[in-house]
């Protein structure tokens, strides 16, 4: 294929005054500004000009450039990562070991030697690995975008271009995109980027995750996006999904005022949860390391109900021995002083591979060997990390609740919890897979609490990938057959008196987080910057109108069905 490169710049505007575009809501509040767009990204298309080939005696000095340049990429955004927490820095360092990926890098090598310039070279390969990981789906569909975004960098490097991404307004603007990287969302600023909406993607995509983390309001899914130019006035609402393209000023100002002053009240909840009458809900934080914990602390939350193990793993040749991951928990368990602390042991595998772990080659990782699957060649791993987690504990004079994810069966559920009760802690497990809620009365009576990570459990309840726009309803978690299966996990902990708790981004929805504590979940655990809208909506209502709203909403057809039928049943 005859190659070049090109500057390209889709995106084309018309007028489209007081219209509303709908999408899937994913982090509520309202912005109102002018709309900015990605920068121009170097692409290489087809064309019948072919580039000049590399000739044999400059193959070697063209290989070191790209391979010098994948490394400035890799080296910029793991400098990132050292300065963001949580699901940011675990985004930046997953897609720097993109940059440097063996697979990659030998593929853009190889046709290199053949006398394919770098730019080509990288884009050809690029194509190869993300035809690969669109047909295996699921998590490692969402890699796609990471690609291209390391492609483009990549290139960009190369070519002495200045790096791609989001450009930095003069004035707060709201950013339209078909899709951004993760290392792109990362890195927003929440002052100049007031809102976020993109064409692609879906309800619990890595970028919607940020954009909460962020306390960004975002849109994702919305068909229409690429009709709106840049400059153009809109308002949006994350709330109900909704951009109104070149609305009137004055109402839209005071639609935005208004959202801020309920944001300010909001702000004043300082917990602990429960609702209007008394019944209690721990509001919990997602956390990833010892900065994010930390900053967790400044929100109204009463603990850790989710501490992604992840990063002490990732973009690591080895191991992190004994007493690197000791330390590691010990931060985190110190920042909140002997508050509940929920400790998931390692989900690797499938899009976060371990460097020094063979994992094959699999058909697809998604449904593959990830999370405590892992145990089952490498018992070793989940042993040191428990190890690890039963140091800290004594260290700290605490005992964290430590759980396990991609549990499918009693018996898997029965082995872990062995493991944790040997080194005295409390024994749980992730609810995410569909035969997991199904089976919850055999799973709870093996362990001491359990945690549904409705972001899994609805892709694969919904067999729809998470980033697909085009699916974005399936994956949306007020799927009524998703709310079911929650119903079914909360009922038998209810028969036993066994904690049930929700970690996934469902638990960040107010109105949802009614409908989950409706269904009997006990704990709500989001990204903190959630915390205190989710713990003033409970504060609102009781626990009679909450169940009357899961009812509601449980007996509906259709994601959007649920939430008004929700919103009727709390009359709010």
């Amino acid at each position: 294929m005859n190659q070049q490169i090109r500057e390209d710049n889709p995106h084309a505007g018309r007028e489209l005054g007081g219209r509303e575009l709908g999408g899937t809501p994913v982090v509520g509040g309202k912005a109102y500004g002018p709309v900015v767009r990605p920068g121009r990204r170097m692409t290489v298309e087809a064309t019948e000009v072919a580039p000049p080939p590399v000739s044999e005696a400059e193959r070697d000095a063209e290989l070191s450039r790209f391979v010098a340049a994948a490394g400035v990429v890799a080296a910029r955004l793991r400098e990132r990562a050292s300065h963001a927490s949580g699901a940011a820095a675990e985004v930046l360092i997953a897609t720097a070991g993109l940059a440097e990926d063996r697979g990659w890098i030998g593929a853009v090598s190889k046709l290199i030697g053949t006398g394919t310039p770098a730019p080509a070279a990288a884009v050809a390969a690029t194509e190869q690995f993300a035809a690969m990981f669109t047909k295996l789906g699921g998590l490692m569909a969402e890699r796609v975008t990471d690609l291209n975004d390391v492609r483009d960098r990549v290139v960009a490097e190369v070519l002495g271009q200045p790096e791609p991404g989001v450009p930095v307004p003069d004035e707060p603007s709201v950013l339209f995109a078909d899709d951004l990287a993760p290392a792109d969302t990362a890195g927003l600023d929440p002052e100049l980027i007031t809102a976020l909406a993109t064409r692609l993607g879906g309800p619990t995509s890595h970028t919607a995750i940020i954009a909460r983390q962020l306390g960004i309001p975002c849109v994702v899914a919305v068909a229409e996006l690429d009709v709106v130019s840049a400059g153009t006035a809109v308002l949006v609402d994350g709330a109900a999904g909704t951009i109104v393209v070149e609305p009137d000023p004055d109402r839209a100002r005071a639609d935005v005022e208004q959202s801020r002053r309920e944001v300010e009240a909001i702000a004043g909840w300082t917990g602990p949860g429960h609702t209007a009458d008394g019944h209690e809900v721990a509001i919990l934080a997602n956390v990833a390391d010892g900065v994010s914990a930390r900053a967790a602390t400044a929100s109204p939350v009463e603990g850790v109900g989710l501490f992604r193990t992840e990063l002490a793993f990732l973009d690591r040749p080895d191991e992190p021995s004994l007493d690197e991951q000791a330390a590691l928990y010990r931060e985190v368990i110190e920042a909140f002083g002997g508050k509940k602390m929920v400790i998931r042991t390692l989900d690797a595998g499938s899009d976060k591979p371990l460097k020094f772990v063979d994992h094959g080659t699999e058909a697809n990782p998604a449904l593959g060997v990830r999370g405590n699957r892992i145990a089952a060649t490498h018992p070793e791993i989940r042993a040191g990390q428990l190890d690890a987690i039963a140091r800290a504990a004594e260290e700290t004079g605490s005992t964290p609740w430590v759980m396990a994810p991609m549990i499918a069966s009693a018996p898997e559920a029965a082995e872990f919890a062995a493991q944790v009760r040997r080194r005295g802690l409390v024994a749980g497990v992730m609810i995410e897979i569909p035969s997991a809620a199904i089976l919850a009365p055999a799973i709870v009576a093996e362990v001491d609490f359990v945690s549904i990570g409705t972001n899994d459990l609805t892709q694969y309840t919904m067999a729809a990938d998470r980033m697909s726009a085009e699916l974005a309803e399936l994956t949306d978690p007020w799927q009524p057959s998703v709310l079911a299966l929650i119903a079914m996990v909360a009922e038998a902990g209810s028969r036993t008196g066994t904690p049930v708790g929700v970690c996934g981004e469902a638990a960040a929805d107010p109105l949802l987080a009614c409908v989950l504590v409706g269904l009997g979940v006990t704990s709500l655990s989001s990204a903190p910057a959630a915390a205190a809208a989710v713990g003033a909506k409970l504060a609102e209502v009781d626990l009679d109108r909450c169940r009357a709203a899961a009812t509601a909403a449980v007996a509906t057809a259709a994601p959007g069905a649920a939430r008004a039928a929700a919103r009727e049943a709390l009359r709010c």
